[in-house]
């Protein structure tokens, strides 16, 4: 099948038009906003029969994607960065009401200071909301991933809602060759909604989001949606399979590169592991038997294939594009929390980089593989560090003392 060059932003836009989406309430935010830009041509072409309405902040957004989908029909929206934060109140209750909504979230920087730029404190800031998490390396993988979330989180042993995330900039408007698949095709692997859970009948009325005084009550509901985010890693095998039948390209809940005889593992995730799999190659050019494992199902957590990747390695570092402040890396406790119980545990390095979109350059990846390879020889290495070069760190001396603080 023919290749296109597309952006992210293009290619996620592709994915919500083949998915034959009804309803986009939208709200536009740098850097999506080419998304829903697509989406409004298209529809206002004629090209999609999809309902677009644009709406007065991400509060509103969310809180008309959610409510829509709550009505049986299949909906979708996109933000970023601030615009995620601003609705954040809803993800907990789109996610309380079971309902099956995807949206993308194009990852920028938090304010403040401000910035365009990516890393994923936003995103990550969901993590407990309720709302699945896919992210995506590829623009390939942008499109592909909104179908399979579709499928994933439309299956009645899930109903959850879910956000497929990719880098600001460096993916979304980045261009690449995308395969557009075939619309028969994509229905035959994501045929029509048919709501089960909530939709709307005039003759058989229904509340979402209803009082559940007492703890009892209130643990239950909030337990069926932990059990079906971790039923979502069973079926999610099960869409995979069905996706690579009907598209020949299989994404599993991670991806390892070179791992098989690895000793030294680079953990990533998102558009930054392209550059940690150029990094394990020159390492391996050099005679180290690196590797890199990347996290593309965040939540729910693939713990156990993330043991099965990790156990028996000598040493793993995690980069994070994320700081928790006062923690620290968020993948890295992660990371840490389903390595602790395993016998032939690695030993594992915290390494914090990517911040507000900062490269990460072939001399720092230099850097984290002789860490590791110090540490496994008995020598002292710091258990966390911010990647910052000395370039770096000389040119925010001059702007400083440009700005009179120094």
């Amino acid at each position: 099948m023919k290749k296109e060059m597309l952006t992210g932003n293009a290619a996620a836009a592709w994915g919500v038009r083949l998915a034959e989406v009804d309803y986009i309430p939208a709200f536009p935010v740098t850097p999506q906003t080419e998304i829903i830009e697509t989406l409004a041509r298209w529809i206002a072409d004629g090209d999609m029969a999809s309902r677009f309405v644009t709406m007065d902040s991400e509060h509103s957004m969310i809180t008309a994607a959610g409510a829509a989908s709550a009505t049986g029909v299949r909906a979708f929206t996109a933000t970023s960065s601030q615009g995620l934060l601003y609705g954040f109140e809803m993800l907990y209750a789109v996610a309380g009401w079971r309902v099956p909504l995807v949206m993308v979230n194009v990852s920028r920087g938090l304010s403040a200071p401000i910035t365009l730029e990516t890393d994923h404190n936003d995103v990550l800031a969901a993590r407990d909301s309720g709302f699945l998490q896919i992210h995506c390396e590829t623009c390939q993988e942008v499109l592909d991933s909104i179908l399979m979330a579709y499928r994933l989180v439309e299956d009645e042993r899930v109903l959850l809602p879910i956000i497929v995330n990719m880098d600001g900039f460096y993916l979304s408007f980045t261009r690449e060759p995308v395969e557009v698949p075939n619309l028969e095709r994509v229905r035959n692997f994501l045929p029509p909604y048919q709501p089960k859970h909530a939709f709307f009948k005039a003759s058989q009325p229904m509340a979402q989001s209803v009082t559940a005084l007492g703890g009892s009550l209130y643990s239950y509901f909030k337990y069926q949606m932990h059990l079906g985010s971790q039923k979502a890693l069973e079926v999610y095998k099960e869409v995979c399979v069905e996706f690579e039948k009907e598209f020949g390209r299989h994404y599993d809940t991670i991806e390892g590169y070179m791992l098989d005889d690895a000793d030294y593992v680079l953990v990533m995730t998102n558009s930054f592991s392209t550059l940690g799999k150029a990094a394990v190659k020159r390492a391996r050019a050099r005679g180290i038997k690196a590797g890199l494992l990347r996290l593309r199902l965040l939540r729910p957590f693939p713990a156990e294939n993330i043991q099965r990747a990790l156990t028996g390695k000598r040493a793993v570092a995690v980069i994070d594009q994320n700081i928790s402040v006062g923690k620290g890396g968020i993948l890295h406790s992660d990371v840490a929390s389903c390595l602790c119980n395993e016998k032939q545990r690695p030993l594992l390095f915290s390494f914090i980089g990517g911040l507000g979109g900062k490269n990460i350059s072939p001399g720092e990846f230099e850097f984290i593989f002789t860490e590791l390879i110090k540490a496994v020889a008995g020598e002292a290495v710091e258990p966390s560090q911010l990647l910052y070069t000395e370039e770096e760190w000389q040119e925010m001396v001059r702007l400083k003392r440009i700005a009179g603080k120094e």
